[in-house]
């Protein structure tokens, strides 16, 4: 056993507001220059819809993540190196501008200058790539709002796959947001993907980066990505992408986007996970089943044998202390509610989420029927027109009983706490129904509702005696070989900075 830490991210959908501050804010931090005026290293999406970029769950189309052979082995979807380095200067599977959008500017000097007039003049759209005016047509978050819409809804790839009975069904539902950012996988396929070896996952935290100093721009790394959450710097000829606001949570300080958050949806907190075991669980034959197969290589930090290992391991004393606190591992492991985006990619992405209830209550009202009762809401769950196959394609590669079972969780929390806030005496089958105690329930309850900033934000801060291992040190958990310096130059494969 290997015990590696990563930091990992838990967004809260029920409560997302959609209002994106956590966009602006991490667009003012770290991509507010020349080159990304169209990268959004956080972004809010609205579901149903296409996304940002546009259609980019499609791998049919973009090729990203990793798939299964025949003999169980796991390699790139965009294939092997050899056919990479064969379309390496010129790699027909990148987004193109209009699948993000082209930016854009206003003409504000006709508002500034212009002469006194009878109409108030007007401030128009201009392009940042060509200085001429345009027509806005797309843009990071166009599906705002519209997302049921018949002009947007059909494009979504999750709908075209489940069908057009849920499709209908869904567009007369509900909508809600899914707020993105760089999954920091436990099994990056950028990281294999790119030729230089500039892109690296840390072994201090689990951290993704890219050395910008590596970096030749090849982009692979942004084909290899499944989620598109790598840039193309255009003026530099760098990539670059969400950096988990790295000189922040070396501080101990949460991300900018879980800073900011309005409706304090965003959780952080340490995982402990086996690095032996990853490309196993990241293998497994069956989609459905790489949801427990990434649960089962996240270690319980309270297990003796796993904190023997991991200060084997040379895991500090208040890195466990953070793991044994950490919000994350709560929501993922103990309540188990919180679930990874798309998990069929087999990246094992490290940021979950907990699935939106507030619609199914919102359709146990619709009926006249009160929307926090226990029997009600659970029938709700079970029998809901909002097709849950929906939720289960974008968590569960598919599979509806960990959706439900999350929902059923969430329902129970609602339903017990109802009868709390009413003085009605307590009523331990609610709690029993979701396979927890009445104390566990409140206990979810604190944490989702009602907890403390310290409680959001469990960020053990760097060690400074650690601090070259941050820059020189890199970790890919399907390569014991890329661990340390040595190993790596042994390898023949140097790390950033470093000569063969």
């Amino acid at each position: 056993m290997r015990v590696m830490a990563q930091l990992g991210m838990v967004m809260n959908l029920d409560k997302c507001l959609g209002c994106h501050t956590c966009s602006v804010t991490c667009k003012q931090a770290w991509t507010n220059r020349r080159g990304l005026e169209y990268a959004w290293f956080n972004n809010v999406e609205t579901r149903p819809g296409q996304g940002y970029p546009r259609r980019y769950e499609d791998q049919d189309r973009w090729e990203g993540g990793w798939v299964r052979t025949p003999k169980g082995r796991l390699e790139l979807r965009s294939g092997g190196r050899t056919k990479r380095l064969l379309r390496i200067f010129s790699n027909p599977t990148l987004p193109g501008l209009d699948d993000y959008y082209e930016p854009w500017t206003y003409d504000y000097d006709t508002l500034v200058n212009a002469p006194a007039q009878a109409d108030v003049p007007v401030a128009r759209p201009r392009s940042l790539i060509t200085g001429e005016p345009m027509q806005i047509r797309w843009s990071a978050n166009w599906d705002d709002d519209l997302g049921g819409a018949p002009e947007h809804a059909p494009h979504d790839p999750i709908l075209q796959r489940i069908g057009e009975r849920v499709r209908l069904e869904f567009e007369q539902a509900f909508m809600f947001y899914l707020p993105r950012i760089c999954e920091h996988c436990l099994n990056p396929s950028c990281v294999a993907a790119c030729p230089s070896g500039a892109m690296y996952k840390r072994a201090e935290d689990g951290i993704v980066l890219v050395d910008q100093d590596a970096c030749r721009g090849w982009r692979m790394c942004v084909s290899g990505c499944p989620y598109k959450k790598v840039y193309f710097n255009h003026r530099t000829g760098k990539a670059e992408k969400c950096t988990f606001c790295y000189p922040r949570v070396e501080a101990g300080q949460p991300t900018i986007c879980a800073e900011t958050c309005v409706g304090r949806l965003r959780y952080i907190g340490l995982f402990l996970y086996d690095a032996d075991r990853v490309l196993e669980a990241a293998s497994v034959e069956r989609e459905a089943d790489l949801l427990e197969a990434q649960r089962s290589v996240i270690l319980d930090p309270d297990d003796p044998a796993v904190i023997d290992a991991a200060r084997a391991s040379g895991i500090a004393e208040d890195w466990l202390d953070a793991a044994r606190r950490s919000p994350v591992y709560a929501l993922t492991h103990r309540y188990r509610i919180a679930l990874p985006l798309h998990p069929e990619y087999r990246t094992m992405p490290m940021v979950w989420y907990v699935p939106p209830l507030s619609p199914v209550v919102n359709a146990v009202q619709e009926t006249g029927f009160d929307g926090e009762d226990r029997s009600t809401l659970f029938a709700a769950i079970d029998a809901l027109r909002i097709p849950v196959e929906y939720l289960a394609e974008l968590f569960t590669a598919g599979d509806p009983a960990p959706v439900v079972a999350s929902l059923r969780t969430l329902a129970a929390m609602r339903a017990h706490m109802r009868r709390a806030n009413l003085g009605e005496p307590p009523d331990e089958t609610i709690a029993a129904s979701a396979g927890l105690t009445p104390a566990a329930i409140e206990d979810l309850y604190r944490l989702l509702a009602i907890a403390k900033y310290e409680d959001r934000y469990v960020i053990p801060s760097a060690h400074v005696e650690l601090a070259r291992l941050l820059d020189a040190q890199v970790a890919c958990s399907v390569d014991p070989a890329l661990v340390d310096p040595v190993s790596r130059r042994a390898a023949g494969r140097p790390g950033p900075g470093e000569r063969p």
